[in-house]
């Protein structure tokens, strides 16, 4: 990517809490947006005026208006690739358009030309829409540092002056502006923009920290390792547009078949005009049987056979809460034969939530009293761990008393006093250090086991004596277990689980959710994400991944297709991706690539209805001698019988068979 994009000045003047409005190019701001816009209003004026019988003026120079606005562009292109000796579907679409003039068919040509326009600005906006996440992902970096010199006096620098050695100061509440290593302090750091961890990860000297990641509490003396350009958030950005520029093959092979039925067409028209003017005919009835030709051989039942069924899928996804980007999208979707997925947001619900509340013997309490007293504590904290706490108590309608003498420490824990009791809750490993009598031994062992089985332990005194320890963790989604399993059921083979959280939470919740001990892949970054995808499709895999935050985004763009977790994902990973999950309903998933697999289905019977129309006519044209009437009537009636079909799955019905077959 260019070069530019990671060191621009003018961002120094945005806050160095990362945050910056986002970038979003609008629709009407991109010129063929406005060219097709115009094509379809002629369009639309142009055509009741014919149809109710109107004079031909007050219609004719609407559609000549349509053809110019919505033709010139792709008419340009095609006259630029014929000077790179290259023949493109555009410059055909534009002969077919004129063609149909030429032979009194205006509607017709005006509305190939509003299709084509249509779709041109359609590719445009997803092309700028994505450049606009790309770029958007560099202000998660912060435009300032504060440098520290060796004689401990501070300045103000851009984060792209860092360089390797330089020691920063970031304060709590910032976004950390380089890669590096913690040479002093402690706090917590969330750093879900890298790795997806739900929770804030405790980070003390000699720990890593990324550029772009969030600063809790403390105050952190970090070392810079890598440059601006080297950051892991640089590297993402890289990464996304790499991981799209694989594609380009399929793109390429797709222009290779236009070009050969453009230049098949060209030589079969010119053909059936000239041949006949050599043996004496005469130079209207060639024409007329040229013209005839190019109608009934044009590709739009071609066309029509391959798109109704997948929009119509598309459509009807989107009715679901599922928005799939296009219908290219759609039928990659069908070819999918294996599934990797990300763990926190996607398979879990991405909140953290109090899973078990242990209590230990001679604290007298009982569990809402235990529950109730940690959440009273906790009240004015604003750490995740501590609004689960307090989300739980308020669940169970429980009373938060008042508290005091409130101090939070990084890392460590809170300390208040409640009903005159002091009350600690936080990390067991600091709260119980130093501590030897059974009670604190007993604490220390709940926790240990509770973080054996991937929960977080948060430990519970009072006035200095453990009184019960609580398990924290993200939540299964409801629908994770089935959908696992109807995706096994689709692929033959079981998902696997890509994150970037610590191996014990993830191996558990895969194991809730029906993935393997081989299938789990934990402690990700970014890179790891998109190269365990790549190794799965080196071995001949089609790979759908499926994930949600920004550290997902590569390997969204990587894989041979991907879906973001709408409510929750982030705007890279949305625009990375080529379908959504708007609802974040995880079982529309397979739902949707059965449906996909019955699109492709209709599109192969499309295009053998399609086939059989066009080789008849084309035979009766040149054989015989085709009413130009009747070849309009073939050709148009193949084009509504082809529609009708794959308007098929347009039905709700479509859809509650795909879901009915995932169960």
């Amino acid at each position: 990517m260019p070069s530019d994009l990671l060191q621009r000045p003018e961002r120094a003047a945005r806050a160095a809490s990362g945050t910056a409005p986002k970038r979003r190019t609008r629709v009407f701001a991109l010129a063929e947006a406005r060219w097709a816009a115009a094509a379809l209003v002629l369009f639309l004026i142009a055509l009741p005026l014919q149809l109710a019988g109107a004079p031909d003026w007050s219609w004719g120079p609407l559609y000549a208006a349509a053809y110019v606005t919505g033709g010139w562009e792709p008419a340009w292109a095609g006259l630029t690739a014929l000077r790179d000796k290259t023949l493109d579907v555009d410059l055909l679409m534009i002969v077919a358009a004129i063609g149909a003039v030429s032979i009194g068919q205006v509607m017709d040509g005006a509305l190939l030309i509003v299709i084509f326009a249509a779709s041109g600005a359609l590719e445009a906006l997803a092309t700028a829409r994505t450049q606009d996440a790309v770029r958007g992902l560099l202000d998660l970096a912060p435009t300032t540092a504060t440098r520290l010199a060796d004689d401990g006096s501070e300045s103000t620098v851009p984060t792209e002056e860092l360089v390797v050695g330089d020691t920063m100061l970031v304060r709590p509440g910032e976004r950390v502006g380089a890669d590096g290593r913690v040479l002093d302090g402690t706090s917590e750091v969330d750093q879900a923009t890298i790795t997806g961890e739900p929770l804030p990860v405790a980070k003390e000297t000699g720990d890593e920290v990324f550029a772009g990641t969030l600063n809790g509490s403390g105050a952190l003396r970090v070392k810079v390792e890598r440059d601006a350009s080297d950051s892991v958030i640089a590297q993402i950005v890289a990464m996304v547009e790499e991981a799209s520029e694989t594609k380009a093959p399929t793109q390429l092979f797709i222009e290779k078949i236009e070009q050969r039925y453009s230049l098949g067409m060209v030589f079969a028209t010119l053909a059936v005009f000239l041949i006949p003017l050599v043996f004496g005919a005469d130079l209207t009835g060639s024409l007329l049987r040229a013209m005839t030709f190019m109608i009934v051989a044009s590709p739009c039942a071609v066309v029509l056979a391959t798109m109704p069924p997948l929009l119509s899928a598309v459509a009807n996804a989107g009715r679901h809460g599922v928005l799939v980007k296009s219908a290219v999208v759609m039928e990659r979707l069908g070819q999918v034969d294996a599934v990797a997925l990300d763990k926190t947001g996607t398979l879990t619900e991405g909140t953290p939530r109090v899973t078990d509340i242990r209590l230990l013997s001679g604290s007298g309490l009982a569990e809402d009293a235990l529950l109730a007293l940690a959440a009273a504590a906790e009240h004015p904290s604003e750490h995740p761990l501590a609004r689960a706490v307090v989300d739980a108590a308020r669940t169970r309608g429980l009373a938060i008393a008042g508290m005091r003498d409130f101090t939070s420490t990084p890392g460590v824990g809170v300390t208040a006093t409640v009903d005159g009791h002091a009350v600690a809750v936080g990390a067991p490993a600091r709260l119980l250090d130093g501590h030897d009598d059974p009670g604190s031994a007993r604490a220390a062992e709940v926790a240990a086991g509770l973080e054996d089985g991937g929960r977080t332990a948060v430990v519970v005194l009072r006035d200095g004596s453990p009184v019960g320890v609580l398990g924290i963790a993200d939540r299964l989604r409801p629908d994770a277990a089935a959908t696992v399993a109807a995706f096994t059921r689709l692929t033959g083979s079981t998902p696997m689980l890509v994150t970037g959280d610590n191996p014990r939470a993830a191996a558990r919740l895969a194991a809730e959710a029906g993935i393997t001990g081989d299938e789990v892949h934990a402690g990700l970054l970014p890179q790891d994400k998109v190269e365990a995808v790549r190794r799965l499709q080196a071995r001949g895999r089609k790979v759908l991944v499926l994930g949600d935050g920004v550290n997902d985004a590569p390997a969204l763009a990587a894989a041979h297709t991907g879906i973001a977790m709408g409510r929750v994902g982030s705007d890279l990973a949305l625009e990375s991706a080529d379908a959504v999950i708007v609802r974040d309903d995880l079982a529309t998933v397979p739902t949707v690539i059965a449906l996909s697999r019955a699109a492709r289905r209709l599109v192969v019977q499309n295009l053998l209805i399609a086939a059989v129309f066009i080789s008849g006519l084309v035979v009766w044209d040149l054989l015989g001698h085709l009413p130009l009437p009747l070849g309009v009537l073939g050709h148009e009636g193949s084009t509504v019988i082809v529609g009708l079909n794959g308007l098929r799955l347009l039905r709700d019905a479509a859809w509650n068979r795909a879901a009915q077959d995932m169960r």
